[in-house]
């Protein structure tokens, strides 16, 4: 009789892991982020099994963000299940969630924050992160809700620097089944049926009623339109690399300063995204630079008539003279 092989939702996780880590050297560090809920305790399963065979050291990393009693308990069992599972090192990442931006954005910061510090303290190499294709539905429809632009309908990234989402392709359903099949119990977060996190009525209301009226598939649909949203978003972001090159007449320091004559040129999304970089350069914070900025700047280009400058975060403006659009520290001399 042929040997039986991993069940199919194992192995799906198994070949989206392998996958990810292809061009991974051997011998690197590998990390799983595992909160322990069925997504990311199918990856550090997956990653297991994975990374030693295909000559890789495997670690597991779990951040306690103390906010519901007993966490900390939860967090040094995931840890205590990655070193039975093989993957050493495996580390309790304590952090103090803010408030800046809201429960859910102040989280997640302090989350990526401990995340990259225990990375380069263990100079690894990858951090794989567990989103599927669930999770990337539930962000285009949120940035679809905020209407910030192509970038954000293009959801996350399948790599992101050192951070890999091998299981972007794959829907939620297949890594319960993976967890069932091997034995392994995830935990759930109550945070995922609290109503007053968006991305939770995103989850439970508004993508069974879309599946509901439009059939079935919407998720798998909205992910699809992710990947090709940021291809296209891609492109205009070398588009405006290469611009930005021939627009700038100067970028020294905290002042930028842009041919009129070469920016009015650009056809708008490519022009605005040039207007972006030549801020950002200049000093603006780029989380703090809204696209409502972006557009008081566009019309210093388009609907030229005398305007004063535009005021822009970090203590920055942007002006026109001349034929001559200067970013630069308030106020411009």
């Amino acid at each position: 009789m042929a040997p039986v092989g991993p069940q199919p939702a194992v192995a799906d996780v198994r070949r989206a892991v392998r996958e990810a880590l292809a061009d991974v050297p051997e011998g690197a560090l590998v990390l799983a982020a595992c909160s322990g809920g069925a997504d990311s305790l199918a990856l550090a399963a997956a990653l297991a099994f994975v990374a030693p065979r295909m000559r890789l050291r495997a670690g597991l990393l779990t951040v306690d963000h103390q906010l519901q009693p007993g966490s900390d308990q939860r967090a040094q069992t995931v840890a205590a299940l990655a070193t039975e599972l093989g993957l050493t090192p495996a580390e309790v990442l304590t952090v103090t969630v803010g408030t800046a931006g809201g429960p859910e954005a102040a989280a997640r910061e302090a989350r990526y924050t401990a995340l990259a510090r225990a990375a380069d303290r263990l100079r690894a190499e990858v951090v794989l992160l567990g989103h599927t294709r669930d999770d990337q539905a539930e962000t285009v429809l949120l940035g679809l809700a905020r209407g910030s632009g192509p970038r954000s309908l293009s959801g996350m990234a399948p790599v992101a620097g050192r951070y890999r989402r091998p299981l972007l392709g794959l829907p939620r359903s297949t890594t319960v089944a993976a967890c069932r099949a091997q034995g392994l119990t995830p935990w759930d977060d109550p945070h995922n049926e609290d109503s007053r996190y968006t991305r939770v009525r995103v989850r439970g209301k508004v993508l069974p009623v879309l599946e509901e009226e439009l059939g079935p598939g919407v998720a798998e649909a909205l992910a699809r339109t992710a990947a090709l949203a940021r291809q296209d978003a891609d492109a205009l972001d070398q588009w405006a690399e290469s611009a930005y090159q021939d627009c700038a007449l100067s970028d020294i320091g905290a002042s930028v300063r842009l041919s009129v004559a070469e920016v009015e040129k650009l056809p708008d999304a490519v022009r605005r995204r040039v207007l972006r970089r030549a801020a950002i350069v200049a000093g603006a914070p780029s989380g703090a630079l809204s696209a409502g900025h972006v557009l008081a700047v566009d019309r210093l280009v388009t609907h030229w008539h005398g305007q004063k400058a535009v005021d822009l975060p970090g203590g920055l403006s942007a002006i026109r003279r001349y034929g001559t659009l200067i970013f630069a520290i308030s106020p411009i001399p």
